[in-house]
């Protein structure tokens, strides 16, 4: 049976009704159509999705959503709007109760004032997990498509460390070409490859010394020798929509013996979870068992020390299912996540190392091939 009619009978309702842009991860799966602007999912039970869409996007959409294609004019929009033209979300709840037919399932982000309209024409209930579920299992197409914008992310990694590597210190910071060499210019040159691939990139993270000690601090300023640069990014193929993620951390010079430990710790702590993956296997005791091993080596796990979940499921969303954190989900074969543990100390500044990788025969295969090493 279609997931979504198991869903649908599960709630005794006609119909599964998402609204959305390509922007929506899952509206992308759904349709396999990129739009800047709204449409409306409707996917009856027993029969296949289908989409309204404006006329100008209609012809578009035909050639290549996998959803069928209704016009809003076809659907009764603007036949809806006339009764009463100051209210287009009304017009728009008519015409979704007109095409489910009955009861329709709504995911968690359905905008809540047209969930109110539809409210007046048929009984509305919530689903939180259909969609999310479905797309935490990838098909072969879509494990492709993430090794390809990998391979990219990759690419885009060698450059920066390229970059660091060639500089020279002085004057307490990084110099190359006469330039400094920046948190600023290392992005771009990422950026700038990626694109060349593409693929874009949003809130790339280089950041160092200090800054590193806060996971998500993108960077700033002049890189700086004998301190830790992280590198973080998650590129998205401009075509598909689908992601990958890596992160690596390198010292240009010699960094401290706080930093080294940490590095060792943070990279141990990665292979031992990998080793550990199993079909079945839940995101809760793997994180827990990198929690204990770097309890073991002294590292807490609170405000400081390993301050985040170990991973995370990634395709059309950076962040998706499965979860390997506290509550995590059992791990499945076809499940596409990260691994990234890291220590942060805002006085000695943070290590973290991040792959990707899918469940496979029962273990972990790593798609992730660029080398770890903190001196460069």
């Amino acid at each position: 049976m279609d997931p979504l009619d198991e869903v649908l009978e599960g709630h005794h309702a006609t119909a599964y009704v998402a609204v959305g842009s390509s922007l929506d991860g899952d509206i992308r799966y759904l349709t396999q159509f990129r739009v800047s602007d709204p449409i409306i999912f409707i996917k009856k039970k027993g029969a296949p999705g289908a989409i309204v869409v404006s006329s100008m996007e209609y012809e578009r959409a035909q050639r290549e959503s996998i959803a069928q294609v209704i016009s809003r004019n076809e659907a009764g929009f603007f036949e809806y709007l006339k009764e009463d033209p100051n209210n287009r979300p009304r017009a728009t709840a008519r015409m979704i109760a007109s095409l489910s037919g009955g009861e329709v399932v709504v995911p968690a982000n359905f905008p809540l004032g047209l969930a109110r309209e539809l409210e007046a024409f048929c009984q509305v209930t919530v689903d939180r997990d259909a969609v999310q579920g479905m797309r935490a299992v990838k098909s072969s197409w879509e494990i492709a498509q993430i090794r390809k914008v990998q391979n990219a992310a990759e690419a885009a990694m060698a450059i920066a460390i390229g970059l660091i590597e060639r500089s020279r210190p002085s004057q307490g910071i990084l110099i190359l070409d006469g330039h400094s060499l920046t948190s600023e210019r290392v992005k771009v040159a990422i950026h700038t490859r990626l694109i060349e691939q593409g693929c874009t990139a949003r809130d790339t993270i280089v950041s160092c010394g200090t800054d590193s000690a806060l996971p998500h601090h993108t960077g700033a300023g002049p890189l700086l020798p004998h301190e830790p640069i992280i590198i973080d990014l998650f590129p998205q193929d401009e075509a598909t929509g689908y992601y990958a993620d890596m992160t690596r951390t390198v010292c240009h010079g010699e960094p401290s013996p706080d930093i080294v430990e940490m590095y060792w710790a943070v990279k141990e702590a990665k292979k031992i979870t990998a080793n550990a993956i199993r079909d079945g296997v839940s995101g809760a005791d793997l994180h827990l068992k990198v929690v204990q091993f770097l309890s073991d080596q002294g590292y807490e796990s609170n405000s400081q020390g390993f301050m985040h979940n170990l991973g995370h499921g990634i395709g059309l969303d950076v962040h998706e299912k499965p979860v390997l954190g506290p509550g995590g989900d059992l791990l499945k074969p076809g499940n596409v996540f990260t691994l990234e543990p890291g220590l942060y100390y805002h006085e000695k500044g943070g290590v973290r190392l991040e792959d990707v990788g899918c469940i496979v025969n029962g273990g972990f295969e790593q798609f992730t091939k660029f080398e770890e090493r903190l001196v460069v």
